[in-house]
Formats: structure tokens, sequence, C-alpha cells
């Protein structure tokens, strides 16, 4: 009788815990958050608008930028895509290094329409740079990570984050580049603020339903640094056979932190969790001696590189299918009928709208399929999505070299048509396989990208995280138009340059099979790298419900 007294007393006592959620979090009014009336989509949706919105602004500008560029300020094909792509790489890059001086690439001239062109330009740059990294990860924090519902709900919030920026970039690349082309530029961008205005105040009517992470204590680089610094002081100490033996902090002292367990990776930082007895203070100095968990921080930052590295080269892949490919269409048959004609960066729609369908059939379907044969939370892990899509690029820039190279055999075959005007044999519709297989590939390579940047990074650096996952795909912008440059070089020396005032008198298609080449010694590096990586595992507390991790220990076989 007693015993079941104290059975149904601790189930009392885990549905309580269970009503409020316990991590670091904590209402608008400080307090505990009450887990029915805060976060997850109730919260999350609110997120979800604001950056839909900021997506509309983003993808209604910049796919079409390209034509605003060649056209009303009349620039030749490589400064028009390097302008583009300089500022696609200031709005991804931001967020890390602080700043881009946005003047840097206007010519010296005194036009003003130039100069408040580009301060406009680079201001979203900024504000973008500032903006997505915290709306992701704030996002995702609506979801309790040791709740077992909420933390699925979570895998599938970066899902629906795709599907919103997806449905941002069809808007943005139909109505928006519509407006553009034929009423106004100054009338899109006053559509643009009206809609970020309005999504900026339906995102503070949702104040009362996040969950706020509360501020950290210290620097969250100041950790990493003092077990550099440990490690480094104990170099000449061996490392335990036995790994409990390294100094961890009970969970009973750290009742917010997730602990993470033990990992064979970079043993040299080990060194830093022994203790030593001849130090009785040494508990008491961090710059001395780190806890497991400090050290495994430690590890993911150094553990992300080669990861974050493989992702530039997705940047210049996406950075030439958002310019190369929409004035590549812009030489084609755009008409669909005698009276409609396609804009061409509204083929980017086509993108957006198969990522669209796809997205909730990957979550809803593929998914809990793929769990029961996996046994894993996610279906596909993380890195298996991500080496999906890189395997999808190759596809792409394959296709599109293809695509290319029929196109310029038919350049100079026009047909007249009944009103005596020229236009290009060649239909805009052959493109539309390689727009769709990007669409397949947006929704496994850069989704699997924001999860990774956001899981496998230590708590406390969930932000900055997104930001690796962004000054990753700058980077690749930047660096295409490095690569364009030196290909433009190294071919005009050899020979024609692949690289002309016009597509038509370029050799694209020789670029996109380079692409293809970088893209598969990206996908082989890549391999090599997640084979051999090792999920981060937080040691899951007795009250949890679920006692196992989303990936754990996993590796990619």
């Amino acid at each position: 009788m007693v015993q079941e007294m104290k059975r149904n007393g601790h189930k009392s006592e885990e549905k309580e815990e269970q009503k409020w959620v316990l991590d670091d979090c904590v209402d608008y009014k400080g307090r505990i958050p009450l887990r029915a009336a805060t976060g997850v989509w109730k919260a999350s949706l609110f997120v979800l608008a604001v950056s839909m919105s900021e997506r509309i602004a983003y993808f209604g500008l910049g796919s079409n930028l390209i034509t605003y560029l060649t056209r009303v300020m009349h620039q030749d094909l490589k400064t028009a895509t390097n302008n583009v792509n300089y500022w696609r790489g200031a709005t991804t890059l931001l967020p890390l290094i602080g700043g881009y001086v946005g003047d840097a690439y206007i010519d010296q001239t005194n036009k003003v329409h130039e100069v408040v062109f580009y301060l406009g330009l680079y201001s979203l740059a900024l504000g973008t740079g500032g903006f997505r990294p915290c709306s992701v990860s704030f996002g995702a924090d609506q979801f309790d990570d040791e709740h077992l519902e909420e933390r699925k709900e979570k895998m599938s919030f970066f899902n629906w984050l795709t599907f919103v920026f997806s449905f941002a970039l069809l808007l943005g690349t139909t109505a928006i580049v519509y407006v553009q082309d034929f009423v106004s530029w100054g009338v899109a961008c006053l559509a643009l603020a009206i809609v970020m205005a309005l999504t900026i105040i339906a995102f503070y009517m949702g104040i009362p339903f996040y969950r706020y992470k509360m501020k950290p204590k210290e620097n969250p680089f100041l950790p990493i640094l003092q077990v550099l610094i440990a490690a480094v002081r104990k170099r000449n100490l061996s490392c335990p056979s036995n790994p409990a033996l390294l100094f961890e902090v009970p969970e009973s002292e750290n009742s917010q932190r997730r602990l993470l367990s033990h990992t064979s990776r970079f043993r040299f930082l080990d060194k830093a969790a022994i203790v030593e007895e001849k130090y009785t203070e040494e508990k008491e100095n961090p710059w001395r001696l780190a806890t497991v968990t400090r050290v495994e921080e430690t590890k993911l930052i150094l553990n992300v590189v080669p990861i974050w590295l493989t992702s530039a080269l997705v940047g210049v892949s996406v950075a030439y299918g958002t310019t190369l490919f929409v004035k590549q269409s812009a030489a084609m048959n755009l008409k669909i009928s005698n009276s409609f004609e396609i804009p061409p960066a509204s083929m980017l729609s086509l993108a957006g709208f198969v990522t669209m369908v796809f997205v909730p059939i990957y979550d809803r379907i593929i998914v809990p399929i793929v769990r029961k044969v996996t046994g894993n939370e996610r279906g596909i892990s993380m890195l298996r999505r991500i080496g999906i899509g890189l395997t999808l690029l190759i596809i792409v820039m394959a296709v599109a070299a293809l695509v290319e190279t029929k196109r310029l055999r038919m350049v100079g075959h026009e047909v007249v048509t009944e009103d005596g005007t020229k236009q290009e044999t060649m239909s805009l519709m052959w493109m539309i396989p390689q727009f769709i297989i990007i669409g397949i590939g947006n929704a496994f390579y850069l989704t699997g990208l924001q999860e990774y940047f956001y899981e496998e990074v230590p708590d406390s650096m969930r932000s900055i995280g997104m930001a690796l996952y962004l000054s990753g795909i700058g980077v690749g912008f930047f660096f295409s138009s490095f690569l364009l440059t030196i290909v433009d070089y190294v071919t005009g020396k050899i020979g024609k340059s692949w690289i002309a005032k016009d597509v038509n008198s370029s050799r694209l298609d020789k670029l996109y099979w380079l692409m293809v080449g970088l893209n598969i010694l990206n996908l082989f590096f890549f391999l090599f790298i997640a084979m051999r990586y090792t999920y981060k595992t937080v040691q899951m507390k007795a009250t949890e419900i679920d006692g196992s991790n989303a990936d754990g220990m996993e590796t990619l076989p």
C-alpha cells in the first residue's frame, strides 16, 4: 500500500513537472513558462510569418536584381553577376563580420541613382544579416529538447521553415517580379515595405506566447578559450583510459545546462578535464580544469568546420542558379502563349513551388516511413540529408550544362512570328528539369544545413550556429565571383573567354561542367568527413520522457 502511494506520488510529481518547461526558458514576464500556454507552433508561427515577409523582400529584389543591373543600369554580364553575388555574400556574411562596406563596388561616379540604389541594397543586407540567424534560432527555441513530442515537432519546424522560404521565393519571383518588369520598381519596393511593416506588427502580437532563453552569464566563446588553455597547460599528462575519471559537474548542481557525453574525438582536449590532486583549488579555476561538457562543446566547434567548408561550394551553385540561370532563360523564348510572356526571374518560382510541394510529402509521409526503418527520430540523419542534397546539386549543374549546350547550338536560328518580330526557337520550358531538381535539392541540403548548424553547436551558441550556416553560403557567393573572374582570365589567355558581355557570346556550358567537377570533389570530401563523424550526444535527465537522442552516436555509413 505504501509503495503504491509512493508510485502514485511520483507519477503526480512527474505529471506536474511536465506542465512546465524546465529548461533555461522564461515567459515574457520572466516566469517559468507553462507548457500549454507558450512555445511550440502557437509561438513559432509568428516567427515563420515575419521570416516569410523578410524572405519575400529578399527574393523579390534579389531574384530579379541581375535584370535590373543589366537593363536599367546597363552593366555587362560579368559585372552584374559579380555585383549580385557581392550583395548576396554580404547578406550572409554580415552575421559574422558585423558589417560590410556597401559602396566598395560602386563605380567612381556622381550619379545619385547609383549611390541611393546601392545604399538601399546594402541596408537590406545589413538588416538580413542581423535578423536571419536570430529569428531561426528563436523559432526553434520554442520547442523543448527534453520533451519527446516537442523534440519531434522541432524537427518538423526546419522543414516548414523551408516551406515558408519557398512560398516567399514563389511570391517574390512571380508577383513582385511581374510588378518590377511591367509596372514599376518603385511600386514593387513600396509593396515589399508595406508587407514587412504588417508582419512586424504581427510578430509583436506573439509576445505573450514566446519562450525566451535566459541571458547567458558569460561570453559563449570564453569557455572554449578556457578549455584550450587548460588542455595546453596539461599537455604532458596522459588521458585516463576510463572517461568516467574526467571531471564533470553532477546533474543536481547543473539543473538548467544540458550535460554532454564524452566522445573519443580530439582526445588532446580531454586533458583539460583531468583532475590534478596537487591543485586543491583547481575545481574553482576554469582556466585549469574544465568539465567534460565544456570540453565536448569545444569539440563541437572544431567538428563543424569541415562541414562548413563543404557548404561554401553549395553557395557557389546557388549563386550561379540565381544569376546565370536567369540570364540564360532571358535569352530563350519566354512566351507560353501569344499574349503571355514569363519574366526570366520567375523561373526561380518553379523551384520554390516544387519545394513547397515536396516538403509536406517529406515531413508527413517520407519521414514516418523511414523512421520505422532506421529507428532515427529524423528518419534520415542530418548528414545523410545534406549528402543527398549535394548529389542533387551535381545533377542540377550537369542538366544545366546540357541545356545550355543545346541552346548555344540554336543561337541565330530565330523564327519570324505573325507580327513580323523575331524570337528564339528554343523554349524556356527546356529549363524546367533543372529547376525541379533545385526545388527538391533545397528540401535536402538547405534544410539539412540549417538543422545541422542549429543542433551540432553548443546550446549557448545556436544563433552563432545559424550565422555559420549563412556565412558558409555567403563565402560561396563571394567565391563564385572570384571563380568567374579566374575563369574569365584563364580562358581569355588561352583562347576565347568563357565569360563574354552576354550569354550568347559566352560558354556557360563549360562553366557548368567545371561546377560539376568541383561539386563531385566536394561530395567526396563530405563523405570522407561524414563517415567519421560523431553526433552531439546529450545525457538525458531522469525526468525526461524519452531516453533516446535524435542522432546519438550515429555515423554515416
